[in-house]
C-alpha cells in the first residue's frame, strides 16, 4: 500500500540547516522543519474543475504541529478540509490572515487554536518562525490588486509566510503580484527556497473573475532580485483555465546573468531545501 504524502515526509529527518517538503499541488505543501509538521494551502477536498484529486485525506492529516492557510479562496482555505484536519491533530494549530480568523473558527476550529496574523507578525513552534509578509491579490476583481485593506477595516488580508529553521529559510508567497518594496522586504530574509505561482493573469481571465499572480518570467525576476537560491514554481497545474508552464522559467532564467537554480517538484514527493547562508 503507497504511502500519503505527510506518512512518506515522516520518514525523512532533515538535519540541522534544512527543510523537508512535499508539494501537494496547486499552492499546497507538506513541510517538517526539525521537530515540526505542517501543512501551508492545503486543498484537499474534491472541487469541480480539479484536474486531479488530492491523494492526502484531510482524516489522514494526523500528528501536525500547525497548518498555514494565505487566504480565503477555496484552493488555499479549503473550509470543508479544515475539521477534518483539525479532528485528526487536536494540538496543530492553524495561522491565517487576521481578517480571516472567523471563517477558520466557523469552519469548526476552536478559537484558541487560530492565530490571526499581520505582516511583519510571527510566532514560534519549537525550532520553527513562522513570519507573515504581505501579498498582493484580491477576493474578487472589484478588489483586485491591493492588499485587502478596503474589505478588512484596514487591515491586510492576503499574506505569505517566511518560515525559518535551524538555519534554513523558505518563503511561501501565497497568491501575490510583485508591489512596491516586494524585493527589498524579502531579501533581508537570506531566503533559501522561494515558493512563488507561475499562473500570471491577463485579461481573458480578468474577465472571467480570476485574479491572477505572478507570471513564470516576473517569478524569475522576483526570485533572482530577492537573492533566492532556489526558485520552486507552484499554483500552475490544478484548472485548465488558469494554468502556468514551469518550463517558461528555464527560459526566462536563460540569460546572461548567473541564472537562478529552478527545482519543479513532483507531487507527493518529498524533496529537501539546504540552508545555503
Amino acid at each position: 500500500m503507497s504511502s500519503t504524502p505527510l506518512e512518506a515526509l515522516g520518514t525523512v529527518q532533515p538535519r540541522d540547516g534544512q527543510m523537508a517538503l512535499s508539494w501537494l499541488g496547486q499552492a499546497g505543501f507538506a513541510f517538517r522543519a526539525g521537530d515540526v509538521t505542517g501543512l501551508i494551502d492545503p486543498f484537499l477536498s474534491p472541487y469541480e474543475g480539479r484536474r486531479y484529486d488530492a491523494t492526502l485525506d484531510p482524516a489522514s492529516c494526523r500528528d501536525l504541529d500547525v497548518v498555514l492557510c494565505t487566504h480565503e479562496h477555496v484552493d488555499h482555505l479549503d473550509a470543508d478540509a479544515v475539521p477534518a484536519i483539525a479532528h485528526a491533530s487536536p494540538m496543530a494549530v492553524f495561522g491565517v490572515p487576521t481578517p480571516i480568523v472567523d471563517m477558520v473558527t466557523e469552519a469548526g476550529v476552536e478559537p484558541d487554536r487560530v492565530v490571526g496574523l499581520q505582516p511583519d507578525e510571527t510566532f514560534e513552534l519549537g525550532s520553527l518562525e513562522v513570519r507573515a509578509v504581505p501579498a498582493m491579490h484580491g477576493v474578487t476583481m472589484d478588489d483586485a490588486y491591493g492588499f485587502g485593506r478596503e474589505l478588512s477595516d484596514g487591515l491586510v488580508r492576503f499574506l505569505g509566510y517566511v518560515l525559518s529553521s535551524a538555519g534554513t529559510t523558505v518563503y511561501h508567497a501565497g497568491d501575490t503580484i510583485r508591489f512596491d518594496g516586494m524585493a527589498e522586504l524579502l531579501a533581508a530574509f537570506e531566503v533559501d527556497a522561494a515558493l512563488l505561482p507561475i499562473n500570471g493573469r491577463d485579461e481573458e481571465r480578468h474577465a472571467r473573475g480570476i485574479v491572477g499572480n505572478l507570471s513564470e518570467r516576473e517569478a524569475a525576476r522576483l526570485a533572482t532580485d530577492i537573492g533566492a537560491a532556489l526558485l520552486v514554481p507552484m499554483h500552475y497545474d490544478l484548472f485548465t483555465g488558469n494554468l502556468g508552464d514551469p518550463a517558461e522559467l528555464f527560459r526566462a532564467t536563460d540569460g546572461p546573468e548567473p541564472p537562478i537554480p529552478v527545482t519543479v517538484p513532483l507531487r507527493d514527493r518529498t524533496f529537501l531545501v539546504t540552508g545555503s547562508r
